[in-house]
């Protein structure tokens, strides 16, 4: 069975789009622990981060530079911070999270709950940056 984040490549879900080339894709985290989280997949469904070809992860990380500066233009922030954690969904992805402190970053803090609407102004805002 298809994993979550491949029904969001295949679009037979949808989410908040920030970027996306022919091998990876970036897109909202839709429990997000600051505005501006995003998430960033290969397109190619692999559990394990470790388990991704040195070709495709080195792709993967040039891309989440790309979307960081992104991110940090459109939620000015100390840093972009980067977490893999990998153990909610079974597909390989990469957090990149709006940093002013290192609490921000804390995954055990309660998420935010945002309306489909601040999530799609939220991308917007990361897309035109």
């Amino acid at each position: 069975m298809a994993s979550l984040f491949t029904k969001i490549i295949n679009r037979e879900i949808p989410a908040h789009i920030v970027a996306e080339n022919d091998n990876c894709l970036a897109f909202l985290d839709i429990m997000p622990l600051t505005k501006g989280h995003v998430l960033i997949i290969p397109k190619k469904e692999i559990d394990y981060i470790f388990d991704v070809d040195d070709r495709l992860l080195a792709e993967l990380m040039s891309f989440s530079k790309q979307v960081a500066a992104k991110i940090k233009v459109a939620f000015p922030c100390k840093k972009v911070g980067i977490s893999v954690v990998g153990l909610e969904v079974p597909h390989a992805h990469i957090h990149l999270i709006p940093l002013n402190n290192i609490s921000d970053m804390d995954f055990s803090k309660p998420k935010l709950q945002l309306s489909n609407e601040e999530l799609a102004l939220i991308a917007r805002k990361i897309k035109e940056a």
